[in-house]
């Protein structure tokens, strides 16, 4: 019975949402379900509900968007690959609760970053693209691969220059940095954070204090990318030092540059994409990992923007 709770969700919420979204007639009956409808779609539910149960009896607990993902794979015969996806945990936070990949565009990127020394994370918002980053930078600190965490971004979303905000440097580039911070408290608890701060092992910086350093045996992640420049962003990755790594990443139908200015991801992505040892991982609106809304919301910009486009 417990099996089938899971299976079906809360208030049978799975359950509608499945039969929201197919032409198949579902019946539940205690224990065991009834499919009705076209082979081909019976076919593409019978796997998805296996896959479901296989992970439910993983002691995988399974949310809405587990669920839409699971449904998107299905359609393609592909609902096998998130048995792959959802087996190991990349981590753990620092309450001990697992940080897992939870899409095919994420299993890619994390294997691209593992092996890569460049990387450019592309894609929309809530596709996990920086915290995944910050997770795997923390990973590779605690076992020793680097010696420090370099977190920047460009300081420009709103509108002002930080000269004009209040406070010392530190309080001048907390509003900027703020989903970092989140990320890394997350994964090390704000006590650890504090105490990495403190120690200089994680070092949080606006990119225009890049400028002149060779950054060595660090891991090292540009975040909102697409609001540098051409000039700042060939700044940064010519910092690369030994033993470092980088990740770049930003969302290029989001840039608050001024107008006529060129952004600084999208040039790197023209000039650097034949050179074989720099990684590209293109997320899509499928990796959103956020409120199945957000996906949907993402979706509908897109296909208004192809309309006015």
């Amino acid at each position: 019975m417990a099996e089938g709770l899971a299976l079906f969700g809360p208030q049978d919420r799975f359950l509608h949402l499945i039969e929201r979204e197919t032409a198949v007639r579902i019946y539940s009956r205690e224990e065991e379900l009834t499919l009705e409808g076209a082979p081909r779609e019976v076919e593409a539910l019978e796997q998805l509900f296996r896959v479901l149960l296989e992970l439910i009896r993983n002691h995988y607990a399974l949310s809405e968007r587990d669920i839409v993902y699971a449904m998107e794979l299905a359609k393609d015969g592909q609902a096998d690959q998130l048995l792959e996806l959802f087996k190991g945990d990349i981590a753990v936070t620092y309450r001990g609760k697992p940080i897992r990949i939870k899409t095919i565009g994420q299993k890619q990127y994390v294997g691209q970053i593992k092996k890569t020394d460049i990387v450019f994370g592309i894609g929309p918002a809530g596709t996990g693209k920086t915290y995944l980053a910050v997770v795997l930078a923390v990973s590779a600190l605690k076992e020793g691969q680097v010696k420090r965490i370099v977190l920047t971004r460009p300081a420009v979303e709103a509108g002002e220059s930080l000269g004009f905000l209040p406070g010392d440097l530190q309080e001048k580039v907390d509003p900027y940095l703020r989903p970092l911070y989140d990320a890394l408290n997350d994964v090390l608890g704000p006590e650890q954070f504090v105490k990495s701060l403190e120690r200089g092992l994680i070092e949080i910086a606006p990119l225009a204090y890049m400028r002149g350093r060779t950054l060595e045996d660090s891991f090292i992640i540009l975040d909102e990318a697409q609001n540098t420049t051409p000039e700042q962003m060939k700044m940064f990755l010519t910092r690369l030092g030994f033993g470092s790594k980088m990740v770049i990443t930003g969302d290029i139908t989001q840039i608050d540059l001024p107008r006529g200015k060129r952004s600084g991801l999208v040039e790197a992505e023209r000039i650097l994409r034949g050179i074989e040892e720099i990684g590209f991982t293109y997320f899509s609106e499928q990796d959103v990992v956020r409120h199945t809304l957000v996906q949907k919301i993402i979706t509908a910009y897109n296909e208004d923007s192809e309309k006015q486009g």
